[in-house]
């Protein structure tokens, strides 16, 4: 890359495929430094460090995944909208591994935005379930775990049983869907 087309984007551009190719432990300062072809020092007019950088690359990994879902959802409702939601979230992370591993789970004020279009999608594949208010927050948190913590254990190889996956996935979106049709009792 040229010096001239050096810019923050174009230095979160070389991170991602730095992260793709090497995983998030090879995100270096020194590394993303190397493949754009310019001194580290040079990355400091762009980026003013590692933990910024790794802001800026969630949020772009972030929108990624909320274009991705927001496609998948759109003109879905109800069931068919969080089988939806569950399947594009399961499918970005199988094809970008790496980049899901190197996404920052924090609310950080760079990844606000980014993090508020994810949210926005899934409270509305909620509405039609009837949640509104702190009840859309819970189950925002739940099917959000859900899906994050399936698909960790997934591309972390965790799951070491030879049941297959794909099947085990549809159970899982299935008690999904099952709970949220379920109204909760106060307790």
């Amino acid at each position: 890359m040229p010096r001239a087309s050096l810019s923050a984007g174009a230095v979160v551009d070389v991170a991602l495929h730095l992260v793709d190719a090497e995983g998030p432990a090879g995100l270096t300062l020194s590394a993303v430094a190397g493949r754009a072809g310019v001194a580290t020092p040079s990355l400091y007019k762009h980026v003013r460090s590692l933990a910024e950088l790794r802001d800026l690359l969630s949020a772009r990994i972030m929108n990624e995944m909320a274009d991705e879902i927001g496609v998948a959802v759109i003109g879905r409702s109800a069931d068919e909208a969080i089988r939806a939601f569950m399947t594009a979230w399961r499918s970005y992370a199988l094809r970008h591994p790496h980049r899901y591993a190197a996404l920052l789970h924090s609310p950080e004020p760079r990844t606000a935005e980014a993090g508020e279009r994810l949210i926005t999608i899934l409270f509305a594949t909620l509405r039609a379930y009837g949640l509104e208010d702190s009840a859309a927050v819970h189950a925002a948190r739940c099917l959000r775990a859900t899906a994050h913590g399936f698909v960790s254990l997934e591309t972390g190889g965790g799951f070491a049983l030879p049941e297959g996956l794909e099947e085990s996935y549809a159970l899982l979106t299935h008690m999904v869907v099952t709970g949220l049709r379920t109204p909760r009792t106060p307790h």
